[in-house]
């Protein structure tokens, strides 16, 4: 027996809702369900919003000042209508329901969908219980718990005053720090009703050097989630004279000479590479496209068969954790490679439908402009069985690759990455400091030469951008041995 309908299309413009103006709780479900149900009255086989208000902040020191203080307040939503394998996307900043309705009915319009007639019954949308990540971890006192502007300057300075005790021959010195406050609804007609508060702060210096025609540049950041008090908890004399002495050492390197090297790759942030030209090839995005190699090769081996990799949301603090990605899903662990073997995929929604690959509790988006797609959250090469002296001492002749820099990779993983900091390995020791060192390779091709894996698995803060937008990840490995790999240089 059909349920009794709720509501036929022509009752729709004398429709009035009370919602809470300041926090997305229970009081929005009766709107989102009505409009769900419309959007499946019009055809659409599932129909997605997400709603979200954000408080960010970032502030920058130069010198012995602050130059810049940027807040922006904003809120939003999207509707994704999908109709068998392909789908719309339409964001608004109008949160009433006549806005809401507005956005929908221009979502389903891409498609060739209508609202139907006046007597046309409207389905009921049986939402779940509100699941309240913000409440079930008393994330409600995070964002007034925060530094406030005094403070964040104040720290910033005193952060740049250590780079001026450490550091010499300076030519610059910035400390930059941001915090993003975000709260997040999510409601499906799969029955998805969810919300999540997030806190992301992020801190870091960038120190540049000049002696006798020589230059040197070193960065560092750091970042952590869920945690009011990370920015006075930033022990910034340490960072600052680690970078300081980074930079002093770059400033007497050589240059490399060009050639294939056997090098050792650091820890935390050397986990870019990995991300950068291989982890983005696991992601469905890629799959659709056909722009992956590894499309049809899971359950074959892709990687040394001392590899493995995992992507996951739960680390505490981590850059890339979240309680529930912008899709509703709770967040998991995902094993990507297993002893050299492909194990899964990255996969959102969208992802799913359309290579049948399953959702991973990975579909992430920058903001309510974008349509969620399937994002790395923290990703990295899991800890191995070697020593560090193992891992050095198996090198006659080599490259320790300490800190790495930017670089570019091709849609099939390509890359080229700069190393900011570098030194020659010779019989299985560290000799002198070079610069100008950048790593050109496949990654279809390195991925097999990862022979050795030491016990220090280090993760480190990143941004990623790809087609939804930038959002914050962990990158990460344990100090690598890659077998041979090109260096340009000199």
């Amino acid at each position: 027996m059909l349920a009794t309908p709720l509501l036929i299309t022509k009752e729709l413009p004398n429709l009035s809702y009370k919602t809470t103006s300041d926090r997305f709780d229970d009081s929005w479900e009766a709107p989102l369900s009505t409009l769900l149900g419309l959007g499946r009255a019009a055809g659409a086989d599932l129909v997605e919003f997400f709603l979200e208000r954000v408080n960010y902040i970032s502030c920058l020191a130069e010198e012995d000042a602050i130059t810049s203080i940027s807040p922006r307040l904003s809120s939003g939503a999207g509707v994704r209508v999908f109709w068998g394998k392909v789908d719309s996307y339409v964001s608004t900043n109008d949160l009433s329901f006549k806005g809401l309705k507005a956005a929908l009915e221009k979502a389903l319009g891409l498609l060739g969908l209508q609202i139907p007639g006046p007597s046309a019954f409207i389905p009921e949308t049986n939402l779940e219980v509100l699941r309240d990540y913000a409440g079930l971890k008393t994330k409600e006192t995070w964002l007034g718990n925060s530094s406030n502007m005094r403070e964040m300057s104040d720290l910033l300075l005193t952060a740049n005053g250590h780079l001026a005790k450490h550091a010499k021959h300076i030519q610059s010195r910035r400390a930059v720090y941001f915090r993003d406050w975000q709260e997040v609804l999510v409601a499906a007609s799969d029955g998805t009703f969810a919300r999540d508060l997030r806190l992301t702060q992020s801190v870091g210096f960038s120190l540049l050097c000049e002696k006798d025609g020589n230059r040197s540049s070193i960065n560092k950041r750091v970042g952590s989630t869920s945690d009011p008090a990370f920015l006075r908890n930033w022990n910034s004399e340490s960072d600052a004279a680690e970078v300081s002495e980074s930079a002093g050492k770059m400033l007497e390197a050589e240059f490399v000479e060009s050639g294939s090297y056997p090098i050792v790759m650091a820890n935390e942030f050397g986990g870019v590479i990995f991300h950068e030209a291989c982890g983005h090839l696991l992601e469905t995005t890629q799959i659709e496209r056909r722009t992956t190699p590894f499309a049809d090769k899971k359950g074959e081996k892709i990687a040394h068969e001392n590899l493995t990799a995992w992507d996951e949301g739960l680390t505490k603090d981590a850059f890339g954790t979240i309680d529930m990605d912008d899709e509703g899903m709770p967040a998991q662990r995902t094993l990507l490679i297993e002893d050299g073997i492909l194990k899964n995929f990255i996969s959102d929604r969208a992802g799913s439908m359309r290579t049948g690959h399953p959702r991973t509790g990975s579909g992430r988006r920058q903001g309510y402009a974008y349509a969620a797609a399937s994002r790395m959250r923290n990703t990295y090469i899991a800890p191995g069985q070697f020593s560090m002296d193992d891992l050095f001492g198996s090198i006659d002749r080599g490259i320790y690759c300490k800190k790495m820099g930017g670089g570019s990779v091709g849609a099939t993983g390509e890359f080229n990455f700069a190393v900011d900091e570098a030194y020659l390995i010779e019989n299985g020791k560290l000799t002198k400091p070079l610069k100008g060192a950048t790593l050109i390779g496949e990654a279809v091709d390195v991925m097999q030469k990862i022979s050795m894996s030491s016990q220090d698995l280090g993760l480190a803060a990143g941004f990623c951008g790809s087609v939804s937008g930038s959002v914050y990840v962990t990158v990460g490995q344990p100090h690598l041995k890659v077998d041979s790999i090109t260096v340009g240089g000199r």
